[in-house]
């Protein structure tokens, strides 16, 4: 029996819920993490226009790797090696520093693949989208801002990418007057 498309992705929602069930956001209600990533992959459908499955998938499970015990095997073994290679792509090595993985963000945006960025500029949108409305609890105003200075750098080298995801980034920048 083959497994339809919609499974699949019903089956990857499932995992990316409970792999990050006990997490929060650190906005002040405190939102469940799985959110995030549920937004993600809706910005992609919905705002982006993509209909590619393993791009929808792998915007659900962006963050179970860095985040969650999961690891690559797992991804590559439930929902195979395209779902995994592009997860791969958007993952930060967590062994580096904080401030390192920043830099290296800005530094390999531009080298990824077409399909991990359109990952990126979803997830950037999404975060953005929280910080306009709500600073992390324990950040300052000022550490906010540079949440929004970061971000440009990271859309700025996955330019030319989706023209909808870029416009919607740019909006915030320009209300941040970084445009």
């Amino acid at each position: 029996m083959t497994t339809s498309p919609s499974s699949r992705f019903m089956k990857c929602l499932q995992y990316a819920a409970h792999q990050h069930r006990d997490q929060r956001r650190k906005d002040p209600p405190q939102t469940p993490y799985v959110n995030h990533v549920i937004n993600v992959s809706t910005i992609l459908a919905v705002e982006a226009c993509i209909e590619d499955e393993a791009v929808l998938m792998a915007g659900l499970l962006h963050d179970v790797v860095e985040d969650t015990d999961a690891t690559f095997a797992d991804v590559e073994q439930l929902f195979g090696g395209d779902v995994c290679g592009l997860v791969r792509e958007v993952t930060d090595d967590k062994s580096l520093e904080k401030q390192e993985r920043k830099r290296l963000q800005i530094a390999n945006a531009a080298k990824t693949s077409p399909r991990a960025k359109l990952i990126k500029l979803a997830d950037k949108l999404d975060n953005l989208r929280d910080l306009l409305v709500n600073t992390p609890q324990g950040w300052t105003e000022e550490r906010r801002e540079l949440y929004f200075v970061w971000a440009k750098q990271v859309v700025d080298n996955l330019r030319g990418t989706n023209a909808n995801l870029e416009l919607k980034l740019d909006e915030i920048f320009r209300q941040r007057g970084l445009l």
